[in-house]
């Protein structure tokens, strides 16, 4: 940014960008992802990614949260957007800080809104798939918060929902790359 310099401002202890000229502090804040694990049948909807990064990997539908959107019609709009599927959200499954990328993973745990239901891969995904537990493709999964996700889903099986999952105890940061 033009005109800015990275400092501490006063009352403040970490640094950010700030205007040389008028004192405007430019907060760099982390990105929000919100997706689903959407279960039928004792299987979960998984996306085969047609883009960077880890593309041909597996993941949640999941993406960035977009301005004036809820947490909820995000994961219900990145999950028709990848995989082309209606969903009901049951309540929040996990929240996932990733901190070596600046990041928190906000998803939920879903139906389909019909049965059967309607599956497609949008323009992010090469082929979207339903797979029993001992089915995922666990070598080819894309990111270790998908792994964290469909984790807390199988210990959470079809029970009400209580507190949200969160990271692994021996990667509280989430700073253990892929």
């Amino acid at each position: 940014m033009s005109g800015f310099v990275r400092r501490i401002p006063e009352g403040d202890n970490r640094d950010s960008m700030v205007c040389a000229d008028c004192g405007h502090i430019a907060y760099e804040d982390p990105k929000i992802v919100v997706g689903a694990v959407v279960v039928a049948d004792d299987s979960v909807l998984l996306c085969r990614r047609a883009i960077e990064p880890r593309q041909g990997f597996w993941t949640l539908p999941a993406g960035f949260l977009e301005l004036r959107e809820t947490l909820q019609e995000g994961a219900t709009r990145e999950t028709w957007e990848e995989a082309q599927a209606c969903i009901k959200i049951d309540g929040i499954l996990g929240i996932f800080s990733i901190s070596r990328i600046s990041q928190v993973d906000v998803m939920f745990r879903a139906r389909f809104a019909m049965s059967p239901p309607r599956l497609a891969g949008g323009a992010e995904s090469l082929e979207v798939g339903q797979f029993a537990w001992n089915q995922i493709p666990w070598d080819r999964i894309a990111f270790p918060s998908v792994h964290w996700a469909l984790d807390a889903w199988h210990g959470s099986g079809t029970a009400a929902l209580g507190a949200a999952a969160g990271n692994p105890p021996d990667d509280v940061r989430g700073v253990r790359p892929p």
